[in-house]
């Protein structure tokens, strides 16, 4: 007696108008949707407003306006950093540098993390909501080396989301997309990204907050030093540390 409606069910769920399924499909996918059309406008129309540029020719008018209105300052700044990172604006460099230029190392290196993170968190959830639940079955049922890739990254994952983080040759918007593709749970994605881009961040931080020397000699900052030996020897060996879990266990045969 229980099989029937259970049975009816399924008929119901298979006899959906394709419109209905069409237009949820086209739901989930609309924050995607949405991210994508606003990295192309950014990428058109804001991108000399997100620049140094910018922030060296307006660099008087926001230091007097940091120093009458900080707090106001300080959350126009979050929002705006936020947004650029979940909508993957241009100038996100450019944000962290101002991070640094309108409140020093720290506490800004604090700000322009916590920003960061809040808005990698929105761009993996939509990507996740969108796409990353369909992705992430057709990989658990998939075979061949598709599937030990998923399984070894599931098995490494802390590991995984470390190194994306650590290493600065991978794209930020590729660090934020790739783990809510391979199921990720929320919590771990959020805590790797945080820490995980404190050393990156601190660095450019630092750059920014000696914008005021660099915008007085008419010069460029060093974007580069982050490459510099002294700064990514040690990043690189907290990338090796992250990547010991992984090693270990290939060592072991696993």
């Amino acid at each position: 007696m229980m099989t029937e409606p259970k049975a009816r069910n399924m008929s119901d769920m298979t006899d959906m108008p394709p419109t209905q399924t069409s237009a949820s499909g086209l739901k989930r996918h609309l924050p995607l949707i949405a991210i994508g059309a606003a990295a192309v406008l950014g990428a058109v129309f804001l991108r000399d407003y997100l620049s140094f540029e910018a922030l060296r020719d307006n660099r008087e008018a926001l230091l007097a306006f940091r120093d009458a209105n900080y707090a106001l300052t300080l959350g126009v700044f979050m929002v705006a950093y936020i947004l650029i990172v979940a909508l993957s604006l241009p100038g996100a460099t450019a944000a962290t540098l101002a991070g640094g230029f309108l409140f020093a190392t720290f506490p800004g290196a604090l700000f322009n993390i916590t920003a960061a993170t809040i808005g990698a968190t929105g761009i993996f959830l939509a990507a996740r909501w969108g796409l990353g639940a369909q992705l992430g079955a057709k990989l658990q049922t998939s075979e061949g080396a598709l599937k030990k890739i998923k399984e070894g990254i599931d098995e490494n994952q802390w590991s995984t989301l470390f190194l994306m983080r650590l290493v600065p040759v991978v794209p930020f918007f590729i660090a934020n997309l790739a783990p809510a593709f391979l199921e990720v749970p929320l919590r771990r994605y959020v805590i790797s990204t945080f820490l995980g881009i404190i050393p990156g961040t601190v660095v450019y931080t630092s750059v920014g907050a000696g914008l005021g020397e660099v915008f007085a000699r008419g010069e460029t900052p060093d974007l580069g030093i982050i490459f510099e030996p002294h700064v990514i020897g040690p990043i690189l060996g907290l990338a090796a540390l992250s990547a010991m879990p992984i090693l270990i266990k290939a060592l072991r045969g696993k």
